[in-house]
């Protein structure tokens, strides 16, 4: 499976391998636990591994239960929040140790050696007898009696209820994805098929061209760069891009027993990785779109127009709205109006808010003739014109002309100019969604 399946979300470098943060899952449905080979195969590590069977029961019953908060996989450790039955969180890690730079390079060199294991891993899957194959060159990737270690903020030396939920949970997550496995063994799942890849074309190479000698000992890892270009028509094709999911992923939960540096916000860090998501899913969205390579790029958002974009899209509490308030320069009142330009226009619409500028005489003709264009004779307002607003006599509408030659309409609310709409080529179009109430 892909690394951006339905449950799991690649998160931040950690020490060069990828970290995969998981939603909660739903319960599991029926009796069993895990359903697949590999699922089963953790299982039965961690049973074969805990002292207190009963633990492990209880532990199985918080999972099921839905007591695991988001589930962390990284090199070495998994962690998670488990809840109790009363709503008592406890942080808790188990540690796998990782497989050194050694038996990675045994593992890799058996996996090229076996064209099923290849062409297995490289579509992403993982076939049960790797495991034996990979036992045979002194590779163990299942853990084994002792080797799943326990940390719980609960204090219980040996597995405790919320370690051995966070397992079963872990066993879900092997039944959608084995490469879950290699993770906490140390090798992210895009480096271990990129390192496949460039093994198996240098193997191949070395074929057409006889046998090459063997590494001198001590030589470092990788392909020359020769070898790489060479191999470079026989390289598998780069697989179908996955689809672009319907919404944003989750941000890792902050949400853990201990408490926070100093001057640090877990909060303020939790809605920033949230907006990040947010941000991310659009930019890709914009990327696929057609013509995308033609568009112009744009420019790079001041911080106070950056608090306008993020109150636009956060979320309404009351704290956000005046930190995002405080770093706009806004008093409350007017960053609400400021969010409602970005809304109808991003930039654009907010510079048109908040500069007041005097067109020369060649924008000023322009207007002026769009003015005249725009209403057949006799049915034209009256305007009254200052630099480039346009105001209707005796009407709480009006019309702002920006450096573009487009037209915003606006609207008077408890006597303060606020945006009422998009802007429009036609000034008479846009006054009148203005005059109709937006």
């Amino acid at each position: 499976m892909s690394e951006d399946d339905e449950y799991g979300t690649d998160a931040v470098d950690s020490g060069g391998e990828a970290e995969r943060t998981f939603a909660p899952l739903p319960p599991p449905p029926g009796r069993g636990f895990a359903t697949s080979w590999w699922g089963r195969a953790w299982l039965q590590a961690l049973e074969d591994t805990a002292l207190d069977g009963q633990q492990l029961k209880k532990g199985r019953r918080l999972a099921r239960e839905g007591g695991v908060g988001a589930v962390s996989v990284r090199p070495g450790r998994i962690t998670a929040v488990v809840r109790d039955r009363d709503g008592t969180g406890h942080r808790s890690d188990v540690l796998l140790q990782e497989l050194g730079d050694e038996a990675w390079d045994r593992f890799l060199d058996m996996a090229v050696e076996r064209a099923g294991h290849i062409a297995a891993l490289l579509d992403r899957e993982m076939e049960p007898h790797l495991v034996e194959d990979a036992a045979g060159a002194g590779v163990d990737l299942l853990p084994g009696i002792g080797d799943l270690e326990p940390e719980c903020t609960c204090g219980t030396w040996d597995h405790c209820p919320h370690s051995g939920a966070l397992c079963y949970q872990v066993a879900r997550l092997l039944d959608e994805d084995p490469f879950v496995l290699l993770l906490l063994r140390g090798r992210g799942e895009r480096r271990l098929l990129d390192e496949l890849q460039v093994r198996s074309a240098a193997r191949a190479v070395r074929g057409a061209e006889g046998d090459a000698p063997e590494k001198a000992a001590g030589e470092g890892y990788g392909v020359p760069a020769d070898e790489a270009f060479a191999a470079g028509s026989i390289l598998p094709p780069l697989p179908v891009p996955p689809p672009v999911p319907e919404e944003p992923g989750l941000p890792p939960s902050l949400d853990t027993e201990a408490g926070p540096p100093s001057g640090i916000d877990p909060a303020a860090l939790e809605v920033l990785a949230a907006d990040s998501a947010v941000r991310a899913h659009r930019m890709l969205l914009e990327a696929l779109a057609p013509e995308h390579g033609r568009q112009p790029v744009p420019a790079e958002l001041t911080p106070e127009q950056d608090a306008v974009r993020m109150a636009a899209d956060a979320r309404a509490e009351p704290w956000i709205a005046k930190r995002l308030a405080e770093g706009s320069g806004r008093p409350r009142a007017e960053l609400e109006a400021a969010v409602s330009a970005w809304h109808y226009g991003g930039a654009a619409a907010l510079a048109v808010l908040d500069e007041e500028w005097d067109p020369d005489a060649d924008s000023l003709a322009r207007a002026r003739a769009r003015l005249a264009a725009a209403w057949e004779e006799g049915e034209r307002p009256q305007l009254r014109a200052a630099r480039a607003r346009w105001t209707v006599a005796g009407a709480d509408v009006q019309l702002r002309y920006d450096r573009d030659g487009r037209w915003w309409p606006y609207r008077k609310e408890r006597g303060r100019w606020v945006p009422a709409g998009p802007a429009d080529d036609d000034p008479a179009s846009a006054l009148a969604g203005a005059s109709a109430g937006g």
